[in-house]
């Protein structure tokens, strides 16, 4: 039996030399991949009462939504900015060169309810982060964040001080 780590393929010097890019599109292409990557990562919330998971735009519904199916949850997407129909909530939150934004539906989250953030990759933190902000905007509160793959070298965890974070596949670098 493959582990998950064996579905990852490593790409050499992209986007620039120096960097090796983990790719999760060949877990999702292979059907025994895809399955072991959503068993262990709902394996991390066993003993987690919650009540939703957010998921952030895009990979992160790609393991959200059949963890929340699964567990029988609401599923709440977090969204690039002026991609929700409904009155929204927003952050901001640094990029490499510049800033980026997501949003949230106002009514997304209610006052007390207990979430689970999932999402492919931890590498810097900003986009959870900020999706960790909007939620307890909301009144929620952030209970365990769960990803697939942590780039440790990019001191993600950092910014999530304080939060229960889990990742399958950890890489040193970055």
């Amino acid at each position: 039996m493959k582990k998950i780590e064996d579905y990852v393929r490593s790409i050499p010097d992209f986007p620039e030399p120096g960097i090796i890019f983990r790719d999760v599109t060949s877990i999702l292409q292979d059907a025994e991949g895809l399955r072991l990557s959503i068993d262990l990562m709902q394996e991390k919330l066993k003993d987690v009462e919650f009540d939703v998971i957010a998921g952030t735009e895009s990979r992160g519904f790609m393991f959200g939504v059949p963890i929340a199916y699964n567990l029988h949850k609401s599923f709440v997407p977090v969204r690039k900015k002026g991609k929700l129909p409904c009155e929204t909530v927003s952050a901001t939150y640094e990029l490499e060169y510049g800033t980026a934004e997501i949003e949230m539906h106002k009514d997304a989250i209610k006052p007390g309810q207990k979430v689970v953030v999932i999402d492919d990759l931890i590498a810097t933190g900003g986009t959870v982060e900020a999706a960790i902000k909007l939620i307890e905007q909301l009144g929620g509160e952030v209970v365990k964040a769960v990803f697939l793959m942590e780039l440790a070298g990019l001191k993600g965890r950092e910014k999530l001080a304080g939060y229960d974070v889990e990742s399958i596949i950890c890489y040193e670098g970055k």
